[in-house]
């Protein structure tokens, strides 16, 4: 019999029933799979047919010329860190040249887990600092050695059994397959782990990644008297067939096992038909000889595919029995050979149907003498010896074998694995007090930082709320648990779980409480004063004296000087300058990469634009060096940020949308600045209700308006109120965050709070606040690092001397924009100009006109189409409107300028009134303007809604 890579009947071998019903799903998979790269999930209950969908698609396209490469998930795998999909490299061989083979240096990784390609693979970029790489390592060496050998599908069967660094892996891959891969993934919803998403989050396929996702249903009547006229001809009477529709209701293995005892009767068509899958394998099995039959059961028993020599050894038999043993019972279809020296059923379904049959005494009689085989091989499985101790009853024994299994699963490097048994062992309600103790710590250790974390993060809540655990502990894994809610899920209650774990640990574990003290005198919201901040630091360089733990020293500086730039305190960028960028320890390596990571992110609150792109940098190749994910990830998003304050404006969104699509379920800490920017755009462009929505968002992400990052979003906010002459809710939302800024000595955060608060509030009459205000953010950003809050403090004392002095106000605003200009932004630079521009105008200083017709054509090369206007409408307003050229082109059916702004605002479903403030045009200008887009693009108001212009 022909055998497919998973044990599947090979598409097209003799006897194997036709391939039926699932045309429309093996059309879209192929359309998907060509249309590389793309990702395929294929969902359907057991027995269903997506192994054998997965095999007919994957003979198609091996016979255009792509690889196949096919793993399979097992529910008692032993430990190997990505198993499946190793399992599926080592394919590749087949592919490889012999010599010449021009590899990325990042492939080496694989070698520690594919040995027998360990000479074809290039040397690792340098040793890994464990036994396996960390999975982002192996994610980015898998996508090597796809690309080398690509045009390629990676097929991945049955990846509910999936452990978690599996999924993960799979995660990774997913999200940036390389360009001439496929994935294609199988699954049953109902038995991925806490029917959550398959891998572990909702998976998006990022932007230029086509894909699928197919769930198959039972077959149709129809189609199986195709599949029976396929085996049996004409003896594939409507009587049979009805009859096997309704035993099997369009379950496609159940239907092909029917056929092949039907097929198998001498005489065509039998007096009577199975009722049920289990009848079918008694009735076949009945057939076998005595030590076959007792082979077969062993293996129902034994659950995975195993060797011959196993096999034998289990049911008690000698070599050569158990080899006519095997030989009948693969002759009979009843076990399929899966793989070299490899032997089972060829679908869980079909052993789930033995193992029932076999009765409950000989069953345990069965597990017992599996125990002892396995236990006798020179490398126990101990993942397969804890499942058959616990079927036996023995809690004790699985106890004992299950760490042990999830020890080695960490001593190998195969975190998932070792995460999947520590749960089970966790979920245990008699686990004895140490032993719950020791599997706790082992989860949140190898845990803290996964990609999906909502399990763990559940598991460890309910740890550290349990009695039992020795304090100390308790407060490691409370650590680990606030870790995780603050890095991983964004979860603000992760602070008071830290604080609560220095108490537990300060005593006993200095070092631990070091790092706990350490975060939290740096954590961006308000939980703590800037002095307390301070006092956290100081506490935890104090509980570090004479500790010779070099990584937890190099943390605490990390944090001190993230702390302190902050605050824009100068010493902070001499401090940074001394951490080591190489040493022997790569976790201090990583701190400093963290350290200027965050003086990044810090630098751009701050203006210090060139240093924070510098920094951005540095910590980039840092990260990518030691494969430090989160911080890569975050180093990216910098650039974006850069970018945009820079004036790269023109395809920014678009920019922003591919970088998001590949880290769409990746909390990160600056998504408030981001969506910032997305609004001070929107704003700029006219789109304010887009704008507001942006705004919004941040905002309601801070209830108790706590977060420094959302600074801007409520000034931004606020000045879309202030426009609709609502002052008395522009003054509400700036005054909910200025209590922040003393508290936080954070007035150096150049996010246009304080500039925007001085504007309303000397709308609103208020000057003593706005004098106020303004002398106070002097006095917070003097002698500090902020070249930003320094032009926002110029903008404060411009507004404040507007009424009384214009020409000193002029001056003012004039500094502001030369500090922008000399900081980088553009934009920034252009809106301080227009504010000496008007005040130049109450001089009735004729370089009014000079400077708003530079600042004009500015906001024009950012599309800032809203500040613009405004300017041009002041131009006009001063007789200087710029001249029209001569001979102005005819744009027949193609909108204008003009009209494609009018266009975006319609998109956006501003009404015409807003349509004239915002373009600063008359309510008659802008009918006429709607009518002529409507007309050119042939549709109604309503249709335009949600158009790209």
């Amino acid at each position: 019999m022909a055998v497919a890579r998973n044990g599947q009947r090979s598409p097209g071998a003799p006897g194997v029933p036709a391939f039926v019903g699932r045309a429309r799903e093996l059309a879209v998979l192929l359309s998907a799979a060509r249309s590389r790269p793309s990702v395929v999930l294929v969902e359907g209950p057991a027995g269903i047919g997506k192994s054998r969908l997965a095999a007919e698609a994957s003979a198609v396209l091996a016979a255009e010329g792509v690889r196949v490469l096919t793993g399979d998930c097992h529910p008692l795998r032993e430990p190997l860190a990505y198993g499946p999909v190793i399992e599926a490299l080592r394919d590749v061989d087949a592919w490889l040249p012999a010599t010449g083979w021009n590899l990325g240096a990042s492939a080496g990784w694989l070698a520690a887990l594919l040995p027998d390609l360990a000479d074809r693979l290039p040397a690792p970029p340098r040793p890994p600092a464990g036994p396996v790489p960390p999975r982002h390592q192996i994610a980015q060496a898998v996508r090597t050695v796809l690309a080398a050998v690509a045009p390629a599908l990676l097929v991945i069967e049955d990846v509910h059994w999936a452990d978690e660094a599996t999924r993960e892996l799979l995660l990774l891959l997913g999200r940036d397959l390389p360009r001439d891969v496929a994935l294609l993934l199988t699954y049953r919803a109902e038995d991925v782990p806490g029917r959550g998403p398959l891998l572990g989050v909702a998976f998006r396929r990022p932007p230029n990644t086509s894909g699928a996702e197919l769930s198959l249903g039972p077959l149709t009547e129809q189609d199986v008297a195709d599949m029976a006229r396929s085996v049996l001809g004409p003896a594939a009477t409507p009587v049979l067939v009805r009859a096997l529709y309704s035993r099997s209701e369009g379950l496609a293995l159940v239907a092909e096992e029917d056929l092949i005892t039907v097929r198998d009767h001498q005489g065509g068509e039998p007096s009577g038909v199975p009722r049920s899958l289990r009848e079918v394998f008694a009735e076949r099995v009945e057939r076998l000889p005595p030590e076959a039959v007792a082979l077969v059961d062993v293996a129902a028993v034994l659950e995975v595919p195993v060797s011959e020599g196993l096999l034998g050894a289990t049911a008690a038999l000698e070599p050569a029995p158990a080899a006519r043993a095997l030989t009948a019972a693969l002759a009979a279809g009843v076990l399929r050979e899966l793989g070299p020296d490899s032997y089972g059923f060829a679908h869980a379904l079909a052993r789930r149907a033995h193992y029932d049959n076999i009765p409950g005494p000989e069953r345990t009689r069965l597990h017992r003498h599996a125990l002892a085989a396995l236990r006798r091989l020179p490398n126990p499985p101990l993942v397969q010896i804890a499942h058959h101790t616990r079927l036996l009853g023995d809690a004790q024994a699985w106890l004992t074998h299950a760490l042990a299994a999830a020890d080695q699963a960490v001593e190998v490097g195969d975190q998932g694995t070792a995460a999947t048994l520590l749960h089970e062992i966790l979920e245990e309600p008699r686990l004895p007090p140490e032993l719950h103790a020791r599997a706790a710590l082992s989860l949140a250790r190898i845990a803290w930082d996964a990609t999906e974390y909502t399990r763990t993060i559940a598991t460890l809540r309910r740890i550290v709320a349990g009695p039992g655990l020795p304090v100390a502990t308790r407060g490691e894994i409370r650590l680990d648990l606030g870790l995780m809610l603050l890095n991983q899920a964004a979860d603000p209650s992760g602070e008071g779980e830290i604080e609560r774990a220095v108490a537990e640990l300060e005593a006993q574990r200095p070092e631990l409480a070091a790092r706990a003290m350490s975060v939290l005198a740096m954590w961006e919201t308000s939980r703590f004063s800037a002095a307390e901040q301070r006092a956290w630091i100081e506490r935890a360089q104090a509980a570090l004296a004479g500790s010779d733990d070099r990584a937890a020293r190099a943390s605490v500086a990390a944090n001190r000087i993230t702390l302190l730039a902050a605050m824009g305190r100068p010493e902070a960028a001499g401090e940074l300058a001394a951490l080591p960028r190489e040493d022997e320890d790569p976790e201090v390596v990583r701190h400093t990469a963290r350290a200027l990571a965050n003086a990044a992110e810090v630098g751009i609150c701050l203006g210090q634009d060139e240093r924070a792109a510098h920094h951005t940098e540095e910590s980039l190749a840092l990260a990518e060096r030691h494969h430090a994910h989160a911080l890569i990830v975050h180093c990216r998003s910098y650039r974006l940020l850069l970018s945009w304050t820079a004036g790269e404006w023109a395809d920014w969104e678009e920019r922003y949308a591919a970088f998001r699509s590949g880290y769409l379920d990746e909390p990160l800490a600056v998504d408030d600045l981001l969506a910032t920017v997305q609004g001070i755009t929107a704003a700029a462009r006219g789109r304010t209700a887009r704008a507001t929505e942006r705004f919004g968002r941040v905002l309601a992400r801070d209830p108790a308006r706590k977060n420094v990052n959302a600074l801007g979003a409520a000034a931004g906010l606020a000045r879309l109120q202030l426009a609709r002459d609502d002052a008395e809710a522009a003054w509400r939302t700036v005054a909910d965050y200025l209590p922040l800024l003393p508290r936080k000595e954070q007035w150096v955060y150049a996010w246009d709070l304080v500039p925007a608060a001085v504007e309303i509030a000397l709308h609103r009459g208020d000057r003593a606040t706005a004098e106020d205000l303004t002398a106070r953010h002097r006095a917070g950003t003097e002698g500090t690092d902020a070249p930003g809050a320094q032009a926002e403090a110029l903008v404060c004392r411009g507004l404040v001397l507007r009424a009384q002095d214009p020409a000193g106000a002029a001056a003012e605003f004039d500094r502001a924009r030369l500090l922008w200009t000399v900081i980088g932004r553009p934009y920034h630079a252009a809106l301080a100009g227009e504010q000496a521009a008007r005040a130049l105008v109450d001089l009735h200083d004729g370089e009014a006109a000079a400077l708003l017709t530079g600042i004009a054509e500015t906001h024009e090369r950012l599309g800032a189409t809203t500040d613009a206007a405004r300017c041009l409408r002041l131009l006009r307003d001063l007789g200087q409107a710029r001249p029209r050229p001569r001979g102005r082109a005819g744009y027949g059916d193609r909108l204008s300028p003009r009209e494609q702004q009018v266009g975006r605002l319609l998109a956006d479903g501003a009404g015409n009134k807003e349509i004239a403030a915002v373009l600063f045009l008359s309510p008659r200008t802008v009918e006429q303007h709607v009518a002529k887009v409507l007309r050119k693009l042939g549709c109604t108001r309503d249709e335009v809604r949600g158009r790209t212009f």
